[in-house]
């Protein structure tokens, strides 16, 4: 079974820019669709931004512009450029698949605060 693993949160200040990474223990980058997601306290794990099919990228209207999910198949690591940072953004960020058909990693937070 394919097992992910997020790394790269912290705690930043508002305006400030992170790099977070997912690396699969498996070719999967070129099979599936992935995604980032995160869930912040309280609330529904929810969509920020995805590989579509052809390798389109996509992106939740909260994040556009800010964002930017890109990976390195050789890696099996994709990557979300986080700039511009809010404190809405705070939450714990997961990787999967765009029907999330994979384990749930462990995730990885991201504090946004002054």
């Amino acid at each position: 079974q394919v097992q992910l693993v997020e790394s790269g949160g912290g705690l930043v200040q508002p305006g400030g820019s992170l790099r977070l990474s997912c690396t699969a223990s498996g070719s999967i980058f070129e099979t599936y669709g992935m995604a980032w997601y995160r869930q912040a306290p309280g609330k529904q794990r929810e969509l920020v931004a995805y590989f579509a099919s052809g390798g389109t990228m996509n992106y939740a209207d909260r994040v556009k512009g800010r964002f930017t999910i890109s990976k390195d198949n050789a890696k099996n690591t994709m990557y979300l450029q986080m700039n511009s940072l809010k404190p809405e953004d705070t939450a714990v960020y997961y990787c999967n698949t765009i029907f999330r058909t994979l384990p749930w990693g462990q995730g990885t937070q991201v504090t946004v605060s002054s």
